[in-house]
C-alpha cells in the first residue's frame, strides 16, 4: 500500500474510530462519580483499545500477531465489564471493534470475532439484568447491529477490491490496446515494404528486361550502321518494338498492377513467345523443351515461372557471353514441375554477387513455396533451376 493510500485509510477509518473513542471515553469517564477511582482504570483500558485500533492490518502482516491484538481487545472488553463501565460506551466500542475486525481480517475470521464480541455483550447485559429476558433481547439486538456493521464493512471491502481489479484490468487493456496499435503500425509498414518490393520486382523484370534488350540492340546497330545499314535498321526496329513493349508493360504495372501473364494463357505458350522474342532481339539460339502436359498451376505460380525465365534470360544476355540457351519445362517423377535454363557462356563466378535480379527470383520462388537453385550447366555455362512440388506447394496469393 502506498503512503497516500495508507494515509487515506487512516483518515477514513482510524481517525473516525479515534474520535469515536474520544466520545466514548468522555461517556464512560463521566458515568463514574468523582470519587470513583475506577474511572481512571477505564480510561486506561480505552487508551489501550485506541492503540490497538491504530495498528493497521498492513503494518501487522503475521496472522498470529494480528489475532493476538484482537485477543487483547477482548480482554479489554472484559476489563470494562469488571470495571462496570457504562453500557452505552461499551456497545459503541463493540461496534468499532466489529468494523475493524471485518476490515482487517478474512470474512470468516471477522465474523467469528464479531460473534465473540456479541457473546461478551451478552455476558455484560446478563450481569446488568440477571435473570431478565431483557438482557438476552438486548444482547441479540446489539449482536445484530455488530453483524450489520461487519457486513457493511465487508461489502465496502469487496467493492474496493472490485474497483482495484477493474483498474488493473483497465491498465492491462490500455497496454494491450497500445500493443495492438503498434502491431497494426508494424503490419502496415511491412505491407508497404512488401508492396514496394513487389513493384520493384515487376519494374525490374519487365522494364529492366526490355531496356537491356534495347541497349544491346543499339550497341549492335551503332557498330553496323556504317557498313550494314539494313541490319542496323532491323536492330533499331527491334529496339523500337522493345521500347513499345516496355512502355506498355510499365503502364500495366503502374496503372492496373496486373500481371503481364494472363490467367487464360498457359505457361508453355508464354515461354514460347518469350523465347522467340529473345531470339529475335539477341540473335542467340534458344532451344525449347516444353512438356506436352503439366499439372494445373495457379496464376501466381505461372507468374513466378514466367518471371524467373524472363530474368534468367536477361542475365544470360547481360553477363553470360553465350550463344545458346536451353529452356526446359517438365514434370519430374517426384511430381515437381521444373523450369531449367542452361547456357553455354562463361558460367557463374566463384562468388556470385547477390544482385537485385537474383534476389527477386529468390523472393518470387519463396512466395509459392518453390526452390531456386544456381549451378553449372552441362552446356558449359550457368544453370538456373526452379522446382515446385505442386501437391505440397504453399497456397500463394494472386500476384497482381
Amino acid at each position: 500500500m502506498s503512503p497516500s493510500a495508507l494515509l487515506s485509510r487512516l483518515a477514513w477509518i482510524n481517525y473516525v474510530g479515534l474520535g469515536t473513542l474520544g466520545v466514548v471515553a468522555l461517556i464512560i469517564f463521566g458515568s463514574y462519580t468523582p470519587e470513583d477511582e475506577r474511572r481512571w482504570l477505564a480510561l486506561g483500558v480505552i487508551g489501550v483499545l485506541t492503540v490497538l485500533l491504530f495498528l493497521d492490518d498492513r503494518l501487522i502482516r503475521r496472522p498470529i500477531v494480528r489475532h493476538s491484538c484482537y485477543i487483547l481487545t477482548a480482554l479489554a472488553l472484559l476489563a470494562l465489564i469488571a470495571l462496570n463501565a457504562n453500557l452505552t460506551g461499551f456497545v459503541i466500542i463493540g461496534f468499532l471493534l466489529s468494523g475493524t475486525a471485518m476490515a482487517s481480517l478474512p470474512p470468516r475470521a471477522g465474523y467469528l470475532w464479531i460473534l465473540l464480541y456479541g457473546a461478551t455483550t451478552l455476558l455484560y447485559t446478563t450481569l446488568i439484568w440477571p435473570g431478565n429476558m431483557q438482557a438476552l433481547l438486548s444482547a441479540l439486538g446489539i449482536l445484530a447491529g455488530y453483524l450489520f456493521m461487519g457486513a457493511t464493512i465487508d461489502a465496502q471491502r469487496k467493492a474496493e477490491r472490485a474497483e482495484a481489479e477493474a483498474q488493473l484490468l483497465l491498465a492491462k487493456l490500455q497496454e494491450a490496446h497500445m500493443q495492438l496499435q503498434e502491431s497494426a503500425q508494424q503490419a502496415e509498414a511491412l505491407a508497404v515494404a512488401e508492396e514496394r518490393n513487389r513493384l520493384a520486382r515487376e519494374v525490374h523484370d519487365t522494364l529492366g528486361h526490355r531496356l537491356t534488350v534495347a541497349a544491346v540492340q543499339l550497341e549492335g546497330a551503332q557498330r553496323l550502321i556504317s557498313h550494314d545499314p539494313v541490319r542496323a535498321a532491323q536492330m533499331v526496329a527491334t529496339v523500337h518494338t522493345q521500347v513499345i513493349e516496355g512502355l506498355n508493360e510499365l503502364r500495366r504495372t503502374v496503372a492496373a498492377l496486373r500481371a503481364p501473364l494472363s490467367a487464360e494463357v498457359n505457361l508453355p505458350a508464354a515461354l514460347l513467345r518469350l523465347a522467340r522474342d529473345f531470339e529475335t532481339a539477341t540473335g542467340m539460339e534458344v532451344e525449347l523443351r516444353l512438356a506436352d502436359a503439366l499439372p494445373t498451376l495457379t496464376s501466381a505460380q505461372r507468374q513466378v515461372f514466367y518471371r524467373v525465365a524472363q530474368e534468367a534470360l536477361t542475365n544470360v544476355q547481360r553477363h553470360a557471353a553465350a550463344s545458346r540457351v536451353r529452356v526446359t519445362l517438365q514434370q519430374g517423377d517426384d511430381e515437381a514441375v521444373r523450369l531449367t535454363l542452361d547456357d553455354d557462356g562463361c558460367g557463374l563466378p566463384a562468388m556470385p554477387a547477390p544482385g537485385f535480379g537474383l534476389r527477386g527470383m529468390t523472393e518470387r520462388a519463396q512466395q509459392i513455396g518453390a526452390q531456386l537453385q544456381l549451378g553449372n550447366s552441362a552446356l558449359g555455362g550457368a544453370r538456373v533451376e526452379l522446382s515446385l512440388v505442386v501437391g505440397k506447394a504453399a497456397v500463394a496469393s494472386e500476384v497482381t
